[in-house]
This record gives C-alpha cells, sequence and structure tokens, in this order.
C-alpha cells in the first residue's frame, strides 16, 4: 500500500490552521491526516461532580483512555492543565483556544440521551459547572505509519476509520462501572505487522501498539460484525468490497505473509462510551467519533524510545 502524500488532504499545516478551519466551519469530514505530524485528541466534558471518577477512569484504563490534559479550571474552555509528564500547559495548546467551537462537530447528551448530533459548536450548552478532559487519538501516529510506506487504508479512501464496541471490560472507578473497551481498527498484511507494532508502540499518549490482531481477534474482542462498525466507516478493500466479507472469520490462513489482517488498537471513543454507560445526570458533551481536536503537541514531543 503506497503512502499518500497526506498533505493533499487539506492546508492545515498545522493546530492553529485546523483549529481555525473547525472554528469557522471549513474543516467538515473527519481530521484522519490533518496537520500530519501534530498530536490530536478525544474530548469528552462533564459535570464537575464527575470528574475526579472520570480522572481515576483514565488512570486506571491508560491504554483506551490515555489522559493528555484537562480543563485547567472548572469552567473554562480557553486553556488546559497537562497530565503528560515533562509537557507544560501551554505545550499542549500554546495558543488561545475555544474548546467550545475548534472541533468539527461535537455531541450533546442530556441525562445519558443523545439530544444533538455532529453539531459545529456547543458553546450554549457548556456552562460554568462543565470541565473537558482530552485523551489521547490514534490518528497521532498514522503519520509515521505513512513515512513507513504503511499508511492506514481509511487514510488512503478517504474514510473514517471502523470503531467497534468489545466485550473487553474496563477497570471500574465510581460511577463508571459498567463499560468495556472500543477499539479502532486498520487492516495490514501479515508480514507488517511486527513494524506497525514496533512504530505505533512508541506513542503511549495516544493509545500504543494494537491490542490484538488477526481475524480470531474479531471473536477474541467481542465483535459482533466486523462490517457494521459501530462508529465511523465500514471497512473496505483497496476494490471497494467489504474488507470482512472477504474472509470467514477463524480460518486463519498461516502460511501466507501477504494476506491482510485486521489489527485493533484502544479507541477514544471508550470514555465517551463509559460515560452513557454510566448514565450520568446533567449535560454531558464530546467529540463525534473521527472529529478531533488538533493540539500544537507534536508527534516528537511525546513519543518513547
Amino acid at each position: 500500500m503506497t503512502a499518500p502524500s497526506m498533505e493533499t488532504h487539506n492546508d492545515f499545516k498545522n493546530g492553529v490552521d485546523a483549529r481555525a478551519a473547525a472554528r469557522q466551519n471549513n474543516q467538515t469530514t473527519p481530521t484522519s491526516g490533518v496537520s500530519p505530524g501534530y498530536i490530536q485528541a478525544n474530548m469528552v466534558v462533564l459535570p464537575s461532580r464527575y470528574a475526579a471518577d472520570f480522572r481515576t477512569l483514565c488512570a486506571r484504563n491508560p491504554v483506551p483512555c490515555p489522559l493528555i490534559a484537562e480543563s485547567a479550571s472548572k469552567g473554562c474552555f480557553t486553556a488546559l492543565k497537562s497530565w503528560i509528564d515533562g509537557i507544560k500547559d501551554e505545550d499542549i495548546i500554546s495558543e488561545k483556544c475555544d474548546l467550545r467551537r475548534d472541533i468539527p462537530r461535537y455531541m450533546v447528551y442530556s441525562d445519558s440521551k443523545l439530544v444533538k448530533s455532529h453539531c459545529t459548536e456547543i458553546t450554549s450548552y457548556w456552562t460554568d459547572d462543565h470541565v473537558a478532559f482530552l485523551i489521547g487519538c490514534s490518528y497521532s501516529f498514522e503519520t509515521e505509519l505513512a513515512k513507513a510506506d504503511l499508511s492506514p487504508r481509511h487514510v488512503v479512501l478517504g474514510r473514517n476509520v471502523p470503531m467497534y464496541r468489545t466485550s473487553v471490560r474496563l477497570c471500574p472507578a465510581g460511577v463508571f462501572t459498567a463499560s468495556t473497551f472500543v477499539v479502532s481498527m486498520r487492516s495490514y498484511k501479515k508480514k507488517d505487522i511486527d513494524k506497525v507494532r514496533k512504530i505505533t508502540r512508541r506513542f503511549g499518549v495516544t493509545h500504543g501498539e494494537p491490542i490484538d490482531w488477526g481475524w480470531r481477534a474479531v471473536e477474541r474482542l467481542g465483535i459482533r460484525d466486523l462490517d457494521m462498525p459501530e462508529w465511523g466507516d465500514m471497512p473496505l478493500t483497496m476494490d471497494g468490497r467489504a474488507f470482512g466479507a472477504a474472509r470467514e472469520y477463524g480460518d486463519e490462513g498461516e502460511d501466507d505473509e501477504d494476506e491482510e489482517v485486521p489489527m485493533f488498537w484502544g479507541c477514544g471513543v471508550t470514555p465517551q462510551e463509559a460515560v452513557m454507560r454510566a448514565g450520568l445526570e446533567g449535560v454531558v458533551m464530546g467529540h463525534a467519533p473521527g472529529h478531533m481536536l488538533v493540539l500544537d503537541l507534536k508527534d516528537e514531543d511525546i513519543v518513547s524510545g
């Protein structure tokens, strides 16, 4: 799979450009490939009484819920407090931001029921009692994959990454007791699995390496149907066929190193799903799946090794 020139996806060279475009409603599609080399983040916004439990949830589940930052103070939407060792608050977003308008699309829930989907801003819902949390996003390692000629197929085809609800339980924390991992999927040839793992392992702040891979992983993770993701777009082969239908689960070909298999990463939709399953009262907000906040952090600021 040849890596596309990710610069062709947009003219947003950095986080400042991407956030300005979102604020002006000029960035309307999923942000995979936007501002290559800059870290992207999921967002969950909660009433302050749930904030301590949510921090604990992230601490106990660092793979699907890697906490990057939170509002600098209750009700604040223009400044952030860093949760990454060695990263200063101003390094996350160095120029003034507006978390209510700097993501292309948002979701709004009231008493755990969806009341608005894919809206362009959430200014009328934000109160002085809300606290925003930023969670790492696996889009952040796609630039490095592209450099290694391993660009994910959804980037090549201009689609949203497929995301799935699994049966893998999260470690509970306070009110968050009944949720499971959400995973994103990218397909790769068997011969490239170790290379993909090595590249993404360095991005621990944005989910790190995959948690499972191969056709049997679909069953191990409790994924209902690979061709019917709960979020994002259905995965396709390069000739436009449904990816999962091209292979019968459990029939792993041991010798074909060119066979493409699914690989699954922790996904930042996980904490939003946990919030919904917790039955929280009040207004909760978050990014629309696939539509992220682009930060001023760069890959080299957070990668390890």
